[in-house]
């Protein structure tokens, strides 16, 4: 069954992670994605262990941080210097409904694979730029990478314990929402450029997107003028709701309104601190949150992990476990919801690879999973037969 994006082309000059979660996004949706990469490879080929083992047992070119976000991909591995492979790029832009980039602004000019250059020769072309900094602002010629735009941004000045030092989220969270959203703002010019016939070029920064996804902090600061501070697991705007320790192990405890803290008194057998005028409404428990915390710390440190989650479901209050990253994919939820999926992969001693799947889930025009991750330049010759031809 042809996916939403079938038959579009989208020609990605990415490489490492925000564009390449882009790109795989939309491969999933059916588009044909040719991946141009140098001549060694994506960086992140390199990034590991781990990689998938070979049949002669040696590492492949396939780090688990490269299969993560280039499945649904062809790649062409060519030497960008050479002005034969420029031209066949430009002719392969010219079947293009989309090109994405993120060289630093002005990178592609040389090549003649910038966005004026190819807008200007092909004008239904979509065209998306991801650099740290945008094409514009005093920061346009730095460089960006998720680490710096998660410090620049702010995000990180909310991360990790009170008192502990700024911490980064756990994934490059930066690079990802930044694909995201180029997958979101590409739709939208295709859907432009479908009704006017008009391409458009698309400028998306790191940091600027970093900054879009503070949400609710980001407005507690544009509100009271008073910079969040890290606050560990808890919420700087609702209490309960953070991580406790139970006897044997972690539960999340996310309590959102007042009935559902009244449900969460009764289980704690402390039904009093539910009419308690300290704490019977949300603004009085965040007003009170240093007596609060630690009676209920005293009360779910008595029980077990198991006893908390059940005793909290059965009154209808949020409540769930901290699971490792093996709990999660190995639970029955994300084996029913299909988030992991096997792909063959014949270069591999295993035969395939397992991969993340897709959470999006249509009726009409589901998600596919044609292709696993390329070794570099798998489909170069098929694609560009004479990369280094000048005719």
């Amino acid at each position: 069954m042809p996916g939403p994006l079938d038959g579009l082309v989208v020609l990605d000059l990415s490489r490492i992670l925000a564009g390449p979660t882009c790109t795989q996004l939309l491969g999933d949706l059916g588009a044909e994605v040719i991946k141009i990469e140098n001549l060694s490879g994506d960086d992140t080929r390199a990034w590991g262990p781990p990689f998938a083992t070979g049949p002669d047992g040696q590492p492949t070119d396939l780090s688990a941080y490269f299969l993560s976000i280039n499945r649904n991909k062809k790649s062409v591995a060519v030497d960008l210097t050479d002005a034969g492979v420029q031209t066949a790029l430009r002719d392969l832009a010219g079947r293009a409904d989309v090109v994405i980039e993120n060289f630093k602004p002005g990178g592609l000019r040389r090549y003649g694979l910038d966005h004026e250059t190819l807008c200007a020769a092909h004008p239904g072309l979509v065209y998306c730029s991801i650099s740290g900094f945008g094409q514009t602002g005093p920061n346009r010629d730095k460089p960006g990478y998720d680490l710096m735009a998660q410090g620049y941004g702010g995000i990180m000045s909310i991360t990790g314990a009170a008192g502990d030092e700024p911490m980064k989220v756990g994934v490059g969270v930066a690079d990802v929402v930044c694909g995201l959203y180029a997958a979101t703002g590409i739709l939208a010019a295709l859907r432009h450029r479908d009704a006017t016939g008009e391409g458009q070029h698309i400028d998306l920064a790191l940091v600027d997107s970093t900054m879009s996804w503070l949400a609710n902090q980001g407005l507690n600061y544009l509100t009271s003028g008073i910079s969040p501070v890290r606050a560990g697991n808890a919420h700087p705007n609702i209490v309960p709701y953070q991580v406790f320790a139970t006897a044997d192990g972690y539960v999340i405890v996310a309590v959102g309104n007042d009935s559902q803290y009244a449900r969460f008194c009764d289980y704690l057998g402390q039904p009093g601190w539910a009419t308690d005028p300290r704490f019977a409404t949300n603004t009085a428990r965040l007003a009170n949150r240093d007596t609060l915390v630690p009676m209920i710390e005293a009360e779910l440190a008595r029980r077990s992990m198991q006893d908390v989650i059940d005793g909290l479901e059965t009154r209808r209050v949020p409540v769930g476990p901290v699971n490792t990253i093996e709990q999660a994919l190995e639970s029955d939820q994300a084996q029913a919801r299909g988030m992991t999926i096997t792909l063959p992969a014949p270069q591999t001693a295993a035969g395939e690879v397992r991969l993340l799947g897709n959470p999006l889930k249509f009726s009409r025009t589901p998600v596919s999973y044609r292709r696993a991750p390329p070794a570099t330049g798998a489909d170069t010759a098929d694609i560009l037969p004479d990369p280094g031809d000048d005719a």
